[in-house]
């Protein structure tokens, strides 16, 4: 018999519903912000405090924590990660401050870095002219604006603002012309 499969998934990182394929199975990833699916982890504490004396299974616990603290490792193992981690965000916020333009990933929905201007010249496009222009929708030189995602490293391209405002122009140009 065939067994009817749930095919909606709630991403527990990012709380995205994920639709899946029922020829491909269940995604293993979030195609929304990348973090594994299968095998969420979780931690579990003892929120209950006891006045009593430890029982066995209390004092093993308590050798294993003796012995990872003996072999050289404690909680500062840990911060390194935390550390390069804040220092990561820190400075990509600090980068994201100084942009005009801050777009938002495709892929993850992360803030995009800008990372450079690209000038192409004629040697480097073949403009296509619309009949409806009559002449070309950008023309050489024009300027491209690079974005990279710090996230999921997807890049992305812009018209530069000055090849935007003259984009606007011809084509209100060309609608005034109609009229």
């Amino acid at each position: 018999m065939n067994e009817k499969h749930d095919e909606n998934t709630i991403c527990p990182w990012c709380q995205t519903e994920i639709v899946w394929d029922e020829e491909i199975g269940p995604e293993r990833h979030c195609p929304h912000c990348e973090n594994e699916l299968s095998n969420y982890r979780t931690v579990q504490l003892d929120a209950e405090l006891d006045d009593e004396e430890p029982e066995e299974d209390d004092e093993e616990e308590l050798e294993d924590d003796e012995s990872w603290t003996e072999n050289g490792r404690d909680l500062s193992d840990l911060r390194p990660y935390n550390r390069d981690q804040l220092a990561l965000e820190e400075t990509m916020a600090r980068i994201l401050d100084e942009q005009l333009e801050a777009p938002e990933c495709p892929t993850c929905r992360e803030f995009m870095m800008e990372a450079g201007t690209q000038i192409v010249t004629q040697e480097q496009f073949q403009p296509r002219t619309p009949e409806a222009l009559g002449q070309p929708i950008v023309s050489t030189p024009f300027q491209l604006q690079l974005y990279v995602c710090p996230s999921c490293f997807h890049a992305q391209s812009r018209l530069s603002v000055k090849d935007q405002e003259r984009l606007v122009r011809l084509l209100t140009e060309a609608s005034d012309l109609q009229d």
